[in-house]
């Protein structure tokens, strides 16, 4: 099982004083899909749901990535939606204010048939700069574009010549959201962990890169992290709030944020957790939510 993508660091400089939140990931994503779809939706219907032609709408399918609740290969009536074949990665500082001629930079990842609409992402950002983003709709423009070339990850069930790694220490960059028996949880038990990482991984791989059951032993996987422990643990939670203009309200998105340490049998586990350090893991992973990095693992 292969999972491509492809990164794209977009250095912008701003025009007019921008003013952004603690989180600028939100700000950055929510202007981009208000332009995106302006430029690529067809009918302009307000709920592509009911849009006769979203099956073959760049917009439905790139921000509005909607399950095909006929197939029952993915069980997809337990999912109202499934993976965005993009994660934006804005900058982690707290600096808010960015004054004309400051830069900043503004990475996306584009996963499987995603990659084909870069095009599409680089136009949308540029309309962006001239529309303006945040509070006071600061200008900017594209100073640099850096594209990588397409990488893949190989995620595979360990073999005996692999490694044999006993512990794994990962840190929560951004905020992880994940839910446990239909609710947030703060108890970020590697069995939880590691379900919200695959269910994530074989959407992505089945609606963006193979249209296709991924050949992942997932039940055999699930029983193994069950003797997976947590054996340390500095974290903590972070609530914030986002401003959703489709739905015209405040939203709280808190998450995880910290350190935890595994132990266990983790070999099998490997190739999936190094994936998650690029595709995220949880909800909000659009945004820039659920980013992680492995600390140590040996």
């Amino acid at each position: 099982m292969e999972i491509t993508y492809k990164i794209v660091n977009y250095i912008i400089k701003a025009q007019t004083e921008i003013y952004l939140p603690d989180f600028k990931g939100s700000a950055f994503r929510g202007g981009f899909g208000n332009i995106f779809r302006k430029i690529t939706c067809v009918l302009k219907r307000f709920d592509c749901l009911d849009c006769p032609i979203k099956q073959k709408c760049i917009y439905a399918y790139v921000f509005e990535t909607i399950p095909d609740v006929s197939s029952n290969i993915m069980n997809m009536h337990k999912y109202e939606k499934v993976p965005h074949p993009f994660i934006f990665e804005p900058p982690l500082d707290r600096k808010k204010t960015f004054y004309p001629d400051e830069k900043l930079s503004l990475r996306v990842i584009l996963v499987g048939k995603g990659i084909e609409f870069l095009p599409y992402f680089t136009f949308t950002i540029a309309e962006l700069g001239e529309v303006g983003i945040g509070k006071g709709r600061g200008k900017f423009k594209i100073e640099e574009i850096v594209v990588s070339k397409v990488e893949t990850l190989s995620l595979v069930n360990s073999n005996p010549s692999d490694k044999k790694v006993s512990k794994v220490d990962i840190r929560a960059i951004t905020p992880i959201r994940i839910k446990h028996n239909r609710q947030l949880t703060d108890n970020l038990e590697f069995s939880i962990f590691i379900k919200a990482l695959l269910r994530r991984l074989s959407l992505l791989y089945y609606f963006h890169v193979e249209n296709k059951k991924p050949p992942i032993d997932v039940h055999k996987l699930l029983g193994l992290s069950e003797q997976i422990q947590k054996v340390k643990e500095n974290t903590f939670w972070y609530d914030w709030e986002r401003y959703s203009s489709r739905q015209n309200t405040r939203m709280k998105l808190g998450g995880i944020l910290g350190e935890i340490t595994y132990s266990g049998h983790l070999t099998p586990f490997v190739s999936y957790i190094k994936a998650g350090e690029i595709l995220h893991v949880g909800k909000g992973t659009s945004f820039g939510l659920g980013k992680y990095e492995i600390v140590d693992m040996e």
